[in-house]
Parts: structure tokens; C-alpha cells; sequence
């Protein structure tokens, strides 16, 4: 699957999503702060976990206060992927007062939404462990966002699937759609016809059924999408495949299900939920 494109927070592109966040926040200024807080006032701070985390975006905030105002000092006091227990500090923000209460709430959106997808892929990942099984996303993440969700789900331990469409191929049902409308080949044929159009990128094809997989397989697809199968048909599939290509189970997994998945033998389970419905982790600014 595809592979990281980190550090992000000295990207040009993250760093003009950052600016482009705190620039829609902002707007012609900060009215609050700028009323009650004295421009020469100095002030300290720490972002504190509620509950129990797998911290992700910490460096991301610290670029959020660097550019609301460069003499903010940030100091990051846990590592991006190690679990903390409620009340840990993740960091320590010191200068300005202005600019820390301009930045906090832009800061937080985002180190919530990292540290919320990278510890429920984190639960994942240990409910499987000892199957060896790959916690995969998916494309399901926020316009603008991709890079960061991402990074998110490899600090819980998950991997990355393709980052777009450009460096993996999946063939889905409606792609076979168009495609059958000029052409009469099996599904194995639509393999071939991807690997030859692009032999330099991996070619997953997403099945429904065992039928399907059969067709399939003598394609030689790299991986092949096991969607919507119960976990004895996934098992059923896995022992068809016989080695020869790489499984992924996706579709209805939840928490409460995925060890099921995982027993079946796949290689990787993808779950969209990860990047789009995971709960943004309870994170809190609090001066000292």
C-alpha cells in the first residue's frame, strides 16, 4: 500500500492549509481578544488530554501558533503515537496572550481531529494484534485534510492504503460498469487490461462474491476487495485465494466485529470510519 509523504508541518502545502484555517477563524481580527486582552500581555499554556489518547498532530498545532505569531514557543511533551492517560500534557505554549487565544481554537480543531482518528485506530489495531492483520483507511477524509487523517491513522498503528488515485489502482463496480459496455471480458480480463494501461502500479479489484473472486483471480491481481462478505464467506475467499494474492475485508466492520474479520485470515481490513465518523478526542487548552 502506499507509503508515508511525512514530516507534514514543514510542508509548503500543509503550511498553507494551516494559514488558510486560521485565516477563515480570524477574519478581520480576533474582536474578543483584541478588546479585553492588553497587546504587551504574556501568557503560558497546555494542551491537556480528558481522557486516554493516542496523541497525533502536536507538531501541526505548534506551526498553527508559530504562525499566529512567531514569538509563541511551543514544546511538545508527548511523542505523536504514544498512548496518555487523562490529564497528561501533550504540549506547553508560552508568549503572547493575544496570539495563544487567536491560535487555541484552530489549534485544537485540528490536534482533536488527528489525536480522535489515531486513537480509535489504535483500538483497532489491538483488538487484531494477534492475528497480524493490517488496519487500513480509506479515501473517505475530509477535502484538504487527506495528508493529516492519514498521518492520523499510522500514529495508531493503522496503514495507509493508496493516499489517491494516482498511485494504486482499485477496480470498483461501476468502473466494470463502463467498462463492459465495450468490452465482454471476465473480470480477470479487467485486470489485465488496468496492469497493462499502468504496470508499474499495484491493481486491487473489489469482488462481492466467491464467483466473482474466481473469475478474478486468474487475472493475478495484487490484492483482491472482499466488500460486504460475512466472515465465513472472507474465510472462504482467503483459502480460495491460496496465497496468491493479498486479501482486504471492508464494508460493515465496526469494533464489535473486526476480530471476527481478522480470524477469517485476511490480510487487511479497511474501515472508512476511521477518517470520517471517528469522535474528535477531548483535548483542552488550560493556562497555568
Amino acid at each position: 500500500m502506499s507509503e508515508d509523504v511525512l514530516p507534514l508541518e514543514q510542508d509548503p502545502e500543509i503550511r498553507e492549509l494551516i494559514a488558510r484555517a486560521l485565516a477563515e477563524d480570524v477574519g478581520s481580527g480576533d474582536a474578543t481578544t483584541l478588546a479585553l486582552v492588553n497587546a504587551d500581555a504574556t501568557a503560558g499554556a497546555r494542551i491537556v488530554a480528558r481522557h486516554e489518547v493516542v496523541p497525533a498532530g502536536m507538531a501541526i498545532a505548534a506551526e498553527v501558533f508559530r504562525q499566529a505569531d512567531p514569538r509563541l514557543k511551543c514544546e511538545i511533551l508527548c511523542a505523536d503515537g504514544e498512548p496518555v492517560g487523562p490529564g497528561t500534557a501533550l504540549m506547553r505554549i508560552a508568549g503572547p496572550a493575544r496570539a495563544l487565544l487567536t491560535a487555541e481554537r484552530t489549534a485544537l480543531n485540528l490536534a482533536q481531529r488527528m489525536t480522535g482518528i489515531a486513537t480509535a485506530t489504535e483500538c483497532l489495531v489491538r483488538i487484531v494484534a494477534d492475528y497480524g492483520t493490517l488496519i487500513l483507511d480509506t479515501r473517505k477524509t475530509v477535502p484538504g485534510l487527506r495528508r493529516l487523517d492519514k498521518y492520523a491513522v499510522k500514529c495508531g498503528g493503522g496503514t495507509n492504503h493508496r493516499i489517491g488515485l494516482h498511485d494504486a489502482i482499485l477496480i470498483k463496480d461501476n468502473h466494470l460498469a463502463f467498462w463492459r459496455q465495450k468490452n465482454k471480458g471476465t473480470l480477470a480480463d479487467a485486470v489485465r487490461a488496468a496492469r497493462a494501461a499502468y504496470p508499474g502500479l499495484k491493481i486491487e479489484i473489489e469482488v462481492d462474491t466467491l464467483e466473482q473472486l474466481q473469475e478474478a483471480l486468474p487475472g493475478r491481481p495484487d490484492w483482491v476487495l472482499l466488500d460486504n462478505m460475512s466472515p465465513q464467506q472472507v474465510a472462504a475467499a482467503v483459502i480460495l485465494c491460496n496465497g496468491a494474492c493479498k486479501t482486504e475485508a471492508s464494508g460493515g466492520i465496526t469494533k464489535d466485529n473486526v476480530r471476527e474479520y481478522a480470524r477469517a485470515g485476511v490480510t487487511a481490513i479497511s474501515i472508512g470510519a476511521l477518517t470520517h465518523s471517528s469522535r474528535a478526542a477531548d483535548l483542552g487548552l488550560d493556562f497555568e
